[in-house]
Parts: structure tokens; C-alpha cells; sequence
């Protein structure tokens, strides 16, 4: 639990180690204090709890979470995407994203997007290099299709062709 969290890093504390980052792997497998009917309510106090420490400790807590199925294979993953309670983004000053399509994974290539940020730019697409095999993660520089909107709108545009192909299609009998 996030108690156990702090209880470990209070005690740290004692032998003079000040962390200047904590990672938690993973924060959705926390247990919670106090127990909840809904997943999402549980989850929701788990983060809030981490952002505590982060203020307790004065240090960045960064941890991980899983996307739900329409992230799967997405280009970008938005916030849209992360699962089970979407109120995990509330309690986050910082989230960024890391998606590969199945195209990208054969290139060793991805795409970081910096969905929320509380203190500077958000909504950017950093193109990435991404091979597992080396255990090799680089961001690179942002470059003329970095923002959501480029991609978005790319898909957008795909979707209204789409929709017009099925109304052609419904027209037609």
C-alpha cells in the first residue's frame, strides 16, 4: 500500500537519504487503505495518496498505468485511453503517453505524448526510437507532425471518409 510507501522512505529518511524521485511499479496494483465498492474510487485515493508523498517528500512520484483496449494499437494515446478510472488524470500533474502501432514495432520506432503537464506545454508528439531487444527508449525531437492536432486530425479525416462511404452505402438502398 502507499503506507508501506512511506513507511519505507521514513525510514530511509532516518539514515539521511533525501530520494529526489520515487518510482512505483505500478501503481495500479496497489492495495488501498480504505476499501471501495468501485475499482475506480480505490484507484482514484491510490493516486491521490502518491501525490502526497510527492508533496511529503518533495520529489516527483512517477508511476505507471495501462491503457484500455481502444489504446491498443493507437497511434497516440490520449487520456482517453487510460483504464479503469479516468480520475487518476485529475490527481496527475504530469502524464505522458508511449504508443506503438504494430507498424512502429517492426521499425523500432514510437511516439511520446505529453497529454497533461500542470507546469509547461502538453499535447505534443515526440517521435520516438524504441527497441525492446537493446532495451533502447530515445525521445527525439518534436517535428511538423508533433502536435495531436496532426495527428488527429489525420484520423478524423479518415473517419469522416469513412462515414461518408457507409451514408453512400445506406443511400444506395
Amino acid at each position: 500500500s502507499v503506507n508501506t510507501i512511506r513507511s519505507h522512505l521514513e525510514r530511509v529518511r532516518q539514515r539521511d537519504f533525501e530520494p529526489d524521485m520515487i518510482l512505483v511499479d505500478y501503481g495500479d496494483i496497489l492495495r488501498p487503505v480504505k476499501h471501495n465498492t468501485e475499482k475506480r474510487h480505490e484507484l482514484q485515493e491510490i493516486y491521490e495518496q502518491l501525490r502526497a508523498i510527492s508533496q511529503e517528500f518533495n520529489c516527483p512520484v512517477w508511476t505507471a498505468s495501462q491503457t484500455n483496449r481502444s489504446g491498443l494499437n493507437a497511434e497516440v494515446v490520449t487520456m482517453e485511453s487510460i483504464s479503469e478510472a479516468f480520475n487518476k488524470c485529475f490527481v496527475a500533474d504530469f502524464i505522458c503517453t508511449i504508443s506503438r502501432t504494430i507498424e512502429d514495432k517492426t521499425e523500432n520506432k514510437g511516439r511520446m505524448f505529453v497529454a497533461k503537464n500542470r507546469n509547461g506545454i502538453d499535447g505534443i508528439v515526440y517521435p520516438m526510437e524504441f527497441d525492446t531487444s537493446k532495451v533502447h527508449l530515445k525521445v527525439l525531437p518534436p517535428d511538423e507532425h508533433s502536435t495531436i492536432d496532426a495527428v488527429v486530425t489525420k484520423t478524423k479525416q479518415e473517419q469522416e471518409e469513412h462515414l461518408r462511404q457507409k451514408y453512400k452505402e445506406f443511400k444506395a438502398e
